[in-house]
């Protein structure tokens, strides 16, 4: 851990809009709230409306990267230069920053279940991991022991707002004001303990509005990029990082209608179902339209989006609803999911459970065909604008490919 701002100067930008502070409750007595700053300017700006809220503030920038491992990219490594940034911001707001070091904890939480997973042919989601396991689990750990009952909220620049019952305390998850940029389907898997301690003060706010509030706080970072990509990696190429942790299996494909071989491939863990590049196949555009992961055979098909390939069936395990609570779902008339992250959702028409090895499980109908549906991806559910919580895809219908009866044809 290091600690910086031994000496800081006052803060006294407050928003034009009062309405900017609507996410940061306002109360008669200042809030303890821990912020988690990244570097970026969502985060930047939570932290000055907070600021300029009247909370009593610390910063916290989480370095969980590994790129170490990556000799070649050593001489651009972003943790640091996003440190820098963060601490200019904490520069010009006043803030005391403190970095720490969740490295190990990252990795045994979140890395390596997502290499697990990608091993097994699924597509793993590393960064809904990292927000119930990493930014609200071992970091909120590492609080309580290190600043026993300093803190009453933990806050990140996430795109989400939390609404709270004042009577019986509970926190909802409601979708952002940005339904592009909406960040709840990442932060579907927290619990209702989490929930209640968190807060996304830039969460009602399209990002242009954001962008505005940086300049005019006079954010060193107001004209910074955004960040892209699964967080773990950085600059490391998702190629390099699988060939890295699991190597290579070359193996067939194989074209879904004719049973013939076509190719060879690296390993099916570097295939994901609907991928389209990287295959390096003549007579294209080619789609990876199945894997069997035991006989390492990645399948494709030229006319993947037939309306015979019907994808509006899936099956979801592992649930999580945030309220702590299985909802009453056959009675929520707006009942909607997403399967990946982004402004598209699904009405459910219908939701059944059931059963599997003692695992509550769910057959899930959505009213239109899904090309991309895969394994290991969340379904996230939602009830108007309020997220439930989420379950883990196990199984896409994939309609009349006929991959058992193609392979042994």
């Amino acid at each position: 851990m290091r600690v910086h701002g031994a000496s800081l100067p006052s803060f006294d930008w407050v928003p034009e809009d009062a309405a900017a502070l609507r996410l940061c409750e306002p109360a008669s007595a200042p809030l303890r709230v821990a912020v988690l700053l990244s570097g970026g300017v969502d985060s930047s700006v939570a932290l000055s409306l907070l600021q300029a809220a009247g909370h009593e503030c610390v910063a916290f920038y989480l370095q969980i990267w590994f790129q170490e491992d990556f000799r070649n990219t050593w001489d651009a490594c972003p943790w640091e230069e996003d440190l820098r940034v963060a601490e200019a911001v904490c520069a010009r707001t006043g803030t005391a920053l403190e970095t720490v070091a969740l490295t190990e904890a990252y990795w045994d939480l979140v890395v390596k279940d997502s290499v697990e997973e990608i091993r097994k042919g699924r597509t793993p989601n590393p960064d809904v991991l990292c927000n119930s396991r990493v930014k609200f689990g071992a970091f909120r750990e590492w609080l309580a022991k290190t600043h026993p009952g300093r803190f009453d909220r933990v806050a990140s620049g996430h795109y989400a707002a939390v609404e709270r019952n004042d009577v019986t305390g509970e926190a909802k998850l409601v979708m952002s004001g940005d339904s592009f940029k909406d960040q709840t389907y990442f932060l579907a898997d927290l619990s209702q303990e989490q929930l209640r301690s968190v807060m996304f003060p830039v969460g009602g706010m399209p990002k242009a509005e954001i962008r505005q509030l940086a300049q005019s706080a006079e954010l060193p970072n107001a004209g910074r990029k955004d960040s892209q990509g699964i967080c773990f990696l950085g600059k490391v190429k998702f190629s390099e990082f699988i060939a890295e942790h699991l190597g290579e299996m070359p193996g067939d494909i194989i074209e879904v209608e004719s049973g013939t071989v076509l190719g060879k491939h690296r390993a099916y863990w570097f295939h994901t179902i609907g991928q389209r590049s990287g295959l390096f196949l003549h007579g294209g555009p080619w789609y990876v339209a199945g894997k069997d992961c035991v006989n390492n055979i990645v399948y494709v098909t030229r006319d993947y989006y037939s309306l015979d390939k019907a994808r509006n069936k899936f099956t979801v395990a592992g649930f999580n609803w945030i309220s702590g609570v299985e909802p009453p779902l056959e009675s929520i008339e707006n009942l909607r999911v997403k399967v990946r992250h982004g402004e598209k959702i699904y009405p459910c028409t219908s939701f059944t459970f059931g059963a599997v090895d003692g695992e509550r499980v769910s057959d899930v109908v959505i009213d239109e065909d899904d090309q991309g549906l895969a394994p290991g991806q969340y379904a996230v559910f939602y009830d108007g604008e309020e997220c439930l919580g989420c379950g883990k895809i196990l199984e896409p219908n994939v309609g009349a490919i006929g991959l058992t009866r193609q392979a042994t044809a």
